[in-house]
């Protein structure tokens, strides 16, 4: 199977400072339910999305505006704090890089923990910016946690999750009528295992480049079966950012070949055939399938 060229960077949507927006939602200004308007230090977990400045909500921003210090992950944050200032947005916070990098951690969780709680009780307005949405598989429930059992008000501000941004920009939706109904997000080869379905259940594979051989193996003796179509989303909104495209039978060698690395989004299902990225061979077994009769 062929696999695509670079793709090349997306273009970044324009960010510009946030005005004030009414609306029936609460804003920062406003103590969301279990928070205290006393003044004292807080906690703010925002998703900082794939990467793209421009995928960070309104109300992310806002946290990122009125925050005293940012304690930022590198993946999808540090592009998010480096796209605002290219885009002209100036950041008064002190921003603490926690370097977390697939199989390398600077910074332990416990110790990320630890701050979150020392920087609050010293009165700091306080934003642990994360890559994706910091309740999918970024440990963000285990944070949250830790503050409300220290006594510190926490508050969470959704994310753009990579698991369904990052196909998207591959023209790669998790279910389509016809093709798929059920998709499933996993992060390790243990979790493969006992994962059924056939083609028409998508699976989402992050941090999985390591396992990409056993897992592909795993899942070809199923009923997806080795033709199954794979695609591989290097670095998505990144500069690196290409797509490979295969089957669950070739993805580990193109993989190898191309000297994929992390960080990634696999995809394994009938959905990756509309990719614009897919080859022919590939591209034709996007076949919507007639509803199953009961």
């Amino acid at each position: 199977m062929s696999a695509s060229e670079p793709a090349g960077r997306a273009p970044a949507g324009r960010v510009a400072p946030a005005a004030r927006i009414e609306t029936a939602t609460p804003g920062l200004d406003t103590p969301l339910r279990g928070s205290s308007a006393s003044g004292a230090g807080r906690v703010t977990l925002v998703g900082a999305g794939p990467g793209d400045a421009g995928l960070l909500t309104l109300r992310g921003l806002r946290a990122l505006e009125a925050a005293d210090v940012i304690v930022a992950d590198r993946l999808g944050a540090r592009g998010v704090l480096d796209g605002l200032a290219a885009e002209g947005v100036h950041l008064r916070a002190e921003v603490v890089d926690v370097g977390k990098l697939p199989g390398h951690h600077a910074v332990p969780q416990d110790a990320i923990n630890a701050l979150l709680v020392a920087l609050a009780r010293d009165g700091k307005q306080v934003v642990r910016l994360k890559g994706g949405d910091p309740f999918v598989f970024g440990r963000g429930g285990e944070e949250v946690a830790f503050c409300r059992d220290a006594g510190v008000d926490v508050e969470v501000v959704p994310g753009i999750t990579s698991a369904i941004s990052v196909p998207a920009i591959a023209g790669i939706p998790l279910t389509h009528r016809g093709l798929a109904t059920t998709f499933t997000v996993v992060t390790g080869h243990e979790q493969i295992q006992s994962l059924g379905g056939g083609r028409d259940h998508t699976v989402v594979l992050l941090m999985g480049i390591g396992t990409l051989a056993n897992s592909a193996i795993t899942l070809a003796r199923g009923e997806r079966g080795p033709g199954c179509p794979v695609a591989i989303i290097e670095d998505g909104y990144g500069p690196r950012q290409r797509v490979t495209v295969g089957t669950l039978e070739t993805i580990a060698a193109q993989a190898a070949a191309r000297g994929i690395r992390s960080p990634a989004v696999v995809v394994v299902g009938d959905v990756v055939a509309l990719s614009p990225y897919a080859p022919e061979e590939i591209a034709a077994q996007a076949v919507p399938r007639a509803p199953r009769l009961s």
